[in-house]
């Protein structure tokens, strides 16, 4: 009998730079062909499939396939279908339907989207996996839909929102953690023999020590050169990132939420829908993918109200006086900060009644009479006659035990009847999953932007979810989407306000809450040193308009560490720019020092935040750059960091990227200089007259600056004639 062929059919998503291409053969799940550079128009798929072909495994030397039709990594790998590495879905019907083996039964293509429909009958569920590309940032985003079309609810214990196969030159796995004070950090595996690597938040927020990011490519990829694929979860709350290479050589990412047990159940008629992913591809190494990343941001997810909106200058009290705060003194700090050129005045923790520690009164949204008789009005209206907006703290989500709130209803913080309630911090979570719950906080909120001129809120969330529990089931999940909904709410009720999320720092900072705030947090840890490893992680998903960056006190509150004023705010500068000090104790010098700084981010911040960034080496590890670029080359601002003594009295002459190369640039070496870095000057006067350069030699030889010395950043301007 003479076999028929299933019928193959070639699905493609492209950009100008991207191009994704998906093998569909018969009703088989579809196949990621490759998701990376560009691929020709009139490309032979099929021949090109035929030759890609893996030979069969086989358990013997005669050779007999292990599998007649030996099972190919899909894009949504299922045990029912043989794949024995992570399935897409772990689910089942009190364990049946466990194994399930969907068949493809449309296919949906708009030219930007491809929808690939799917169904098991016998599990009576139905798949959506849904793909769109968006031309301008080559950013592809990925989600699933699983619907349950049985009698029973469907139990889930996993669900990928995007299981994604690599290539299998790609061997190398970077990722994104660290802990409190030190968000960020990156660590990076070998993935050439077969293992797994798993990065699980179980949080109920994004969290410190797992951000839900990967980054895989060629062994050794860098921030300039190599091939590299970076996904990214949109979402939270609790997460989990895999990347697993099998045995066959074959390697796949996937990435979703992590769920607790008997969290997720999905009714009869009821679909469950999970969080984006968004991946992109470079073969220009990490700063090409940042590039195509800060493209969508800036283009998708940030709200619209932030275009052709300047980030004003800020000035956070939390570090200049904690606590201990009444209207005569937050007055003269606001008189300090509007002369040195702040444009936002925060008011942190404190304000509130009973607020004189850490200790209490979360959830009393009411303003303390002791310290504020007069309300806010007079700090308010004081800080707006100096020509600053006014910023506020919150943290919504959470009450004190010693709080009004909680004495008169203890039973809206989370917890598990019958056991103790751990606090951190001296607080408990809120439970946003009750509606009462949700309306009292939206409503103190609202009474306090209606009542005040308020154009800010520091949105702070200062402990995880744990246990993250409503009337003795989990609910983080839950929890995550209403506070989406509470923001939503009060965006509806008050657009022109911004949101900061901060978290403890850094541990809410994702996709998903990007859509909902301008600006991030990313750290409490405000020592220069430290923010230079933090910052430029950050800067791997976020472009830097939305990544608060302050000058902060020394000796430095989080390290004891004094580092120059000078380098400070120089680290500062590529970011959103601020101070988290008090004005008052700044000697005349250094209220001089610190208003040339804030010009001077004045004077470039449309071009730090709207240009390409680019982080480059200087050629020992004791340093690193940064530059950021125009679209059309026109204008440049380079970053130049030495964070400990070089090996060498002299550091080797730094080249610049991402420069015109037919182009000349006036150079301006911007002032106030480092010191005493600045004494080492070969020539002090060439600097001064702006010397003129061909972009070629700038990117192919560079110059060379007194980078020897710890704790030294140059700042460089580039202008082409």
């Amino acid at each position: 009998m003479q076999q028929t062929r299933d019928p193959v059919r070639i699905a493609r998503l492209d950009t100008d730079r991207v191009s994704l291409v998906l093998v569909c053969v018969g009703t088989h799940v579809p196949r990621l062909l490759h998701f990376g550079g560009r691929l020709p128009d009139g490309l032979d798929v099929p021949s090109l499939r035929r030759v890609l072909t893996a030979p069969a495994l086989s358990s013997v030397p005669d050779p007999q396939p292990l599998f007649d039709e030996p099972p190919a990594l899909s894009m949504f790998p299922e045990h029912g279908a043989g794949f024995f590495g992570q399935p897409a879905l772990l689910g089942s019907r009190r364990g049946r339907d466990f194994a399930t083996v969907f068949e493809l039964t449309a296919l949906e293509d708009d030219g930007h989207t491809l929808t690939l429909v799917m169904d098991d009958e016998v599990a009576a569920l139905s798949l959506r996996i849904i793909l769109a590309i968006d031309p301008d940032s080559d950013v592809l985003t990925a989600r699933t839909q699983l619907e349950n079309r049985g009698r029973e609810a469907y139990d889930v214990e996993w669900l990928a929102a995007l299981a994604l196969s690599l290539p299998e030159r790609f061997t190398e796995v970077m990722t994104l953690g660290g802990r409190w004070a030190s968000e960020f950090r990156t660590d990076r595996y070998q993935i050439a023999r077969p293992c797994q690597i798993e990065r699980v938040s179980r949080y109920g927020r994004t969290g410190h020590g797992s951000n839900p990011s990967i980054f895989i490519g060629e062994a050794g990829f860098g921030e300039m050169a190599g091939e590299v694929t970076g996904l990214h979860l949109g979402w939270s709350g609790n997460h989990r990132v895999l990347v697993e290479v099998r045995r066959d050589g074959s390697r796949h990412a996937q990435l979703g939420e992590w769920y607790l047990p008997g969290e997720v159940s999905i009714a009869p008629g009821e679909t469950l829908t999970t969080p984006s992913v968004f991946a992109t591809w470079s073969d220009e190494g990490l700063s090409g993918l940042s590039a195509r990343f800060h493209r969508h941001v800036r283009g998708t997810l940030l709200p619209d109200r932030m275009a052709d909106r300047p980030r004003p200058v800020v000035l956070n009290t939390w570090e200049a006086v904690y606590f201990d705060q009444d209207v005569p003194t937050l007055k003269a700090i606001a008189d300090g900060a509007a002369a040195i050129g702040v444009e936002r005045f925060v008011l942190d923790d404190g304000w509130f009644e009973g607020r004189d520690d850490a200790n209490t009164s979360l959830g009393d949204w009411t303003v303390d009479g002791r310290k504020f008789p007069h309300g806010l009005s007079p700090i308010i209206d004081h800080v707006n006659g100096l020509g600053m907006a006014f910023g506020l703290w919150v943290e919504p989500e959470m009450v004190s035990p010693d709080s009004a709130l909680y004495a008169a209803h203890p039973e809206w913080a989370m917890h598990v009847e019958g056991r103790a309630r751990p606090t951190h911090r001296q607080q408990l979570v809120l439970d946003l999953t009750i509606e009462a719950v949700a309306n009292t906080i939206f409503e103190a909120l609202d009474s306090l932007l209606t009542q005040y001129n308020i154009a800010f809120l520091k949105w702070d969330h200062n402990r995880d979810l744990a246990p993250a529990a409503s009337a003795g089931v989990p609910v983080a999940r839950r929890q995550t989407l209403a506070f989406y909904a509470l923001v939503d709410r009060l965006r509806a009720a008050h657009p022109s306000v911004e949101i900061e999320s901060c978290a403890s720092g850094g541990a809410r900072i994702d996709y998903g809450v990007m859509t909902r705030a301008e600006r991030f947090w990313p750290s409490d840890n405000n020592d220069a040193v430290e923010r230079v490893g933090i910052q430029r992680g950050v800067s791997l998903l976020f472009p830097l308009e939305v990544i608060g960056a302050h000058i902060g006190a020394v000796p430095s509150h989080q390290t004891g560490r004094s580092p120059s004023l000078c380098f400070r705010a120089r680290i500062a500068l590529f970011g959103h720019f601020g101070l988290e000090l008090d004005p008052r104790h700044l000697t005349a010098r250094e209220v001089e020092e610190v208003s040339a700084h804030v010009a001077v981010y004045k004077r470039y911040r449309s071009l730090l935040h709207t240009g390409r960034l680019i982080r480059f080496d200087l050629g020992d590890p004791g340093g690193g750059g940064q530059i950021v670029v125009t679209e059309d080359g026109s204008e440049a601002l380079a970053q130049l960091v030495r964070l400990d003594q070089a090996p060498f009295a002299h550091s080797p002459p730094v080249r610049l990227p991402g420069l015109e190369s037919n182009a000349r640039y006036r150079l301006t070496l911007v002032e106030p200089w480092p010191q005493p870095a600045a004494s080492y000057l070969a020539n002090e006067r060439a600097w001064r007259d702006q010397p003129v350069v061909d972009g070629e030699a700038l990117m192919r030889i560079g110059l060379r600056l007194p980078l020897a010395l710890p704790e030294t950043a140059w700042l460089l301007h580039l202008q082409r004639l």
